[in-house]
């Protein structure tokens, strides 16, 4: 006999093979992390058959080196396991595909054999599928149901599962169909697999699908098909090829089954693993510790012996619905904090007709939303105001706490942080689109090891040994929390090394703070997290001193809003709108989907429709369809991003005698287009330039990316050189250029190395431009000596093309000519922007970043979405030539970075004017960019305020950030 047993990272599973190598035995269960008990019970299972025979065994799997290793028993690496299996039972097979709990791999077989593998991250797996799964509320074979009646698939991010949440959560409250996610989750798997494991390399030929997600979730193979144009198989055994290669690869003597089940029966491990002190010295230290914050408790009325006027505040949060009722002294009448069960319209509705017939001699005067779902509920339920989320929970505190200079707000995806200063808002600091170290990062951690976040709590609590674990995002923390499994860490010292590691996060994080002690010196903490007494006593320890905890502390936005709601109301009454008890009788709520046809977005929308003619659309990048009477028909008057759009896009193709030539608008081109297309056009050639970027250029060129983590701009450079090739352009023009034009403003003038070599990642990736079947000129060159440039140009293109230096010369002068016109005309526009706003009374954002985040596709409309709000765009290019250059705290060698810096210094001076930095993911020169940005912001009173952008194009929590600036900068101006 031959058994394999293979451990998962969240599964086991066991073969038995006789000797002519039939299965005779499959066995498959979650193991929880109780690795050992669960060898245990399979081995048992398979004592009786194997009795009488000699019998070989062998481990293989993540989650089972640890304990080969310590047993001394044979292990067999998975990938060999796998291939072993493939070669005796399916022997053609070109391509595996194979997805696991948090393993993902892609094995190609034919010519040059190789393994692509995750690493630390998750993203993309069955525990991928599993958290997606829980946020609907359903389980996976729910999810793959719902998916068969999708009508349509949204763009969701895969890379983790974190950032899939910022994407889907907003769809949930926006009330889209969960078949409809359903299917784009599964979508985002596919498109995960190929971008994230494919890396470039083409998946053809035999496809053979492998592991639990692939086995059990029919239209994840479905979408694996159509995404590669094939049909692949899932076959017989396909949970179970790891542990049959590990079966077939068992040679070595045979085992006592008997002692090896005694063996992991008495397995021990040992503490291996670097501890941090308790969180408690001891029993006494706690009780002190729970006394001290049970003094810190909103004022509560009795709502059965109180009659009169009341105020409602809504907090629709990521994965919960907070209500307050109060009293017009602030007393909290009523309150509820409950799961939104994916539905916060329902949530909602049952909450109001529940408390309408319970407390008949209340009356709610007014009632206001905030979070997620604010704008979602205050069109539901007609409520009269909404707030933004940082202020709600900036009045609850206030009220709270009359002197406090800090907020922390620790939700379920966000992390809100506020510097209080002279009474108003001094700062805002919010976690960007990765919710690691928050609510739901803990929640993942408990679900996954089998205990609720309230057992979890608890057992961080009594931890002896806390496991250190640092301030890592969730993904490569999934490798931490097995590593300290496997390193005998119990579950209490893995659930209070989490809590640490969620106050690391936000303090050095996302606060970015190098002494905690300097936050302040009346510090309110905010937010469903801090209910968690580790968290809390965490954060305390972090700090070196007590801060204040509500006892309410989950309440604290839907508190703020009902303040809002009672101080509006005595402020400006007005008329009450709030549903009554018998216009909720009459409730309805159903949603659709379009895609709008109102200009070239196409945006998919969302459509909220309620009783009365109530509704929401929601997916908009412009207010043309909500809002007809605020939309700017010309966004440009007052939108720099639009005018450049606008400009690039006048560049019209030429017919020429020389043939055509392909330019690609993205990176570097985005900003020197003008001089190449006029180059180019007066060279005779017929110049076609890649059309604008879309979601569909980023998936044209997905599977020839060969990095996940390059930034999204360099991701879209395929698809546009797709586009071309697809255009049939027989030549494509790409240069490679380590020099910008040296505008004098720092200390070099360098490209950034994607920009300035991307090129070379092109030529080596997508095969069209390696088998000659077009011309692709990327040879190196620079815009920065002009004299040197037509020689330099006539030396590459002489090797394809028969041109004169003389008219190459002319050609070069005609296209700086165009390129200073372009820039020229951005400055004269960006002084008509100003002005116009100066006219209108309206706040004028600098939308800072490189001249490639104008590309809508990039930026995904955060432009528009600035111009919802009432503020004006323009970018650093406009203004950066109005100050003189300036010696910098860091190393100024790069042109783009060179105008950021005094665009912001100009920006210190104008009192209308604010700086949101764009950033995208993956872009490492960042890290000194911003820390640069916010210390010559913060030599003034300006807020620093920085948007990571990559392929995810869910907006809500940039619009969070905007109001925030804009709330902030309001309250400011208001007399306190």
């Amino acid at each position: 006999m031959k058994i394999g047993l293979d451990i998962g990272s969240t599964t086991m599973k066991c073969v038995v093979l006789d000797d002519t190598l039939q299965v005779l035995h499959t066995d498959y269960r979650r193991h929880y992390s109780q690795i050992a008990e669960t060898a245990c019970t399979m081995l048992e299972d398979v004592k009786e058959l194997c009795a009488g025979h000699p019998t070989m065994f062998a481990l293989s799997g993540s989650a089972g080196m640890g304990l080969a290793q310590n047993l001394r028993l044979p292990f067999v690496q998975e990938v060999y396991a796998t291939r072993i299996a493939i070669t005796k039972f399916l022997p053609h097979t070109d391509v595996v595909i194979e997805l696991g709990g948090e393993d993902a791999k892609i094995l190609f077989l034919s010519q040059n054999m190789e393994v692509r593998m995750n690493g630390t991250c998750a993203g993309g797996t069955g525990s991928f599928i599993d958290q997606m799964a829980s946020l609907l509320h359903i389980d996976q074979q729910e999810l793959n149901e719902l998916a068969k009646q999708a009508k349509q698939s949204y763009s969701i991010a895969s890379r983790c599962g974190v950032f899939a949440k910022s994407d889907i959560q907003p769809l949930v409250n926006q009330g889209a169909e969960k078949s409809d996610i359903s299917l784009s989750v599964l979508q985002s798997v596919v498109n995960q697999s190929i971008g994230g494991l494919a890396q470039g390399r083409p998946i053809k030929g035999q496809v053979v699908y492998l592991g639990g997600p692939l086995t059990f979730l029919s239209e994840l193979r479905k979408a694996f098909d159509k995404t590669l144009g094939l049909e692949g198989i899932c076959p017989e055994n396909s949970l179970f090829y790891v542990a049959l290669g590990t079966a077939l690869s068992a040679e070595e003597q045979a085992i006592e089954l008997e002692q090896l089940i005694y063996n992991l029966e008495h397995y021990d491990m040992g503490k291996a693993f670097t501890s941090i002190p308790p969180l408690f010295q001891d029993h006494e230290a706690y009780e002190t510790f729970k006394n001290r914050h049970a003094n810190a408790s909103l004022t509560k009325v009795d709502p059965e012996h109180y009659a009169g006027p009341a105020f409602l505040g809504v907090d629709a949060g990521s994965t919960t619905i907070k209500a307050c009722i109060i009293d017009p002294e602030g007393r909290l009448l009523f309150s509820r904090y409950e799961e939104n069960n994916g539905n916060p319209v329902q949530a909602i509705k049952e909450f109001l007709g529940n408390f309408y017939i319970t407390y008949p001699n209340i009356t709610i005067e007014k009632a206001c939303s905030t979070g997620y779902g604010e704008q979602l509920l205050q069109n539901a339920f007609a409520f009269e105001y909404s707030l933004v989320e940082t202020m709600a929970h900036y009045k609850s505190a206030k009220a709270f706490q009359e002197h406090v200079d800090f907020i922390i707000d620790i939700g379920g995806q966000d992390i809100k942080c506020f510097k209080i200063k002279d009474g108003t808002i001094d700062d805002i600091f919010l976690n960007e689109a990765c919710s690691s170290g928050c609510g739901s990062f803990l929640q993942t951690f408990s679900n996954a090891l089998g205990y609720t976040p309230q057992e979890a709590a608890e057992f961080a609590i009594k931890a002896k040994n806390p496991v250190d674990l640092g301030s890592r995002c969730t993904v490569f923390m999934n490798s931490s929390v097995k590593q300290a499994q496997k390193d005998g860490a119990s579950v209490s010292d893995i659930f209070a090394g989490l809590a640490i590691s969620v106050v690391k996060n936000a303090l050095y994080k996302v606060i970015r703070s190098t002494d905690p002690a300097m936050l302040g010196n009346h510090i309110v903490v905010q937010g469903g997290t801090f209910l968690n007494d580790a968290v809390l006593r965490s954060f305390e320890l972090e700090l070196g001193s007590e801060v204040i905890r509500i006892n309410e502390a989950g309440l604290m936005g839907a508190y703020g809003c009902a303040l809002h709601a009672r101080d509006q109301h005595l402020a400006v009454p007005q008329q009450r709108t709030t549903l009554s008890l018998t216009q909720l009788d009459h409730f309805t709520h159903r949603t659709k989907t379009t895609y709008c046809k109102g200009c070239t977005n196409n945006c998919l929308l969302t459509i909220n429709i309620f009783d009365e003619g109530r509704k929401l659309v929601s997916g908009n990048k412009c207010d043309r369809i909500v809002s007809p009477e605020t939309f700017i028909s010309n966004p440009e008057q007052l939108n720099i991003y639009a005018f450049k759009q606008q400009y690039l896009s006048r560049l019209k193709e030429k017919k020429g005698e020389r043939g055509k030539i392909g330019l690609p608008l993205q990176l570097n081109f985005y900003e020197q287009l003008p001089f190449w297309h006029t180059f180019f056009t007066h060279l005779g050639f017929e110049v076609v330039v890649s059309s604008p970027s879309t979601r569909e250029t980023y998936l044209k060129g997905q599977s020839t990316i060969p990095s996940d983590t390059i930034c999204y701009p360099a991701k879209l450079m395929h698809g546009h050189i797709k586009e071309l090739l697809e255009k049939q352009v027989p030549s494509i023009f790409y240069p490679c250029s380590s020099y910008n034009i040296d505008e004098e403003k720092g200390d070099n003038h360098f490209n950034c190395p994607v920009v300035a070599y991307y090129p070379e990642v092109l030529k080596h990736n997508i095969s069209e431009l390696q088998d000659g079947s077009v011309t692709f000129i990327s040879d190196y060159l620079s815009l920065a000596d002009r004299s040197f440039l037509p020689k330099r140009m006539h030396q590459i293109l002489s090797q394809y093309f028969p041109v004169k230096k003389q008219e190459i010369k002319r050609a070069v002068k005609a296209g700086y000519a165009s390129l200073e016109a372009y820039q020229k005309a951005i400055r004269e526009q960006g002084n008509i922007i100003i002005e116009q706003a100066r006219k209108r009374n309206w706040p004028i954002v600098v939308l800072t970043g490189r001249p490639y985040h104008a590309d809508a596709e990039v930026n995904h409309g955060i432009d528009g979405l600035l111009l919802q709000c009432g503020c004006a765009v323009i970018s650093e290019d406009a203004i950066s030539h109005l100050v003189e250059k300036q010696q910098r705290n860091v190393l100024n060698q790069w042109t783009y970075h060179a105008r950021m810096y005094d665009a912001a210094r100009y920006v210190t001076h104008q009192e209308d004017m604010q700086l949101i930095q764009l950033v995208s993911f993956g872009c490492g020169l960042d890290a000194v960019t911003t820390d640069e940005i916010r210390d010559i912001l913060h030599q003034t009173d300006k807020i620093y305020t920085q948007i990571k952008i990559d392929e995810i194009a869910n907006l809500g929590a940039v619009k969070i950030r905007i109001r925030s600036l804009l709330a902030a900068l309001q309250e400011a101006k208001e007399p306190q």
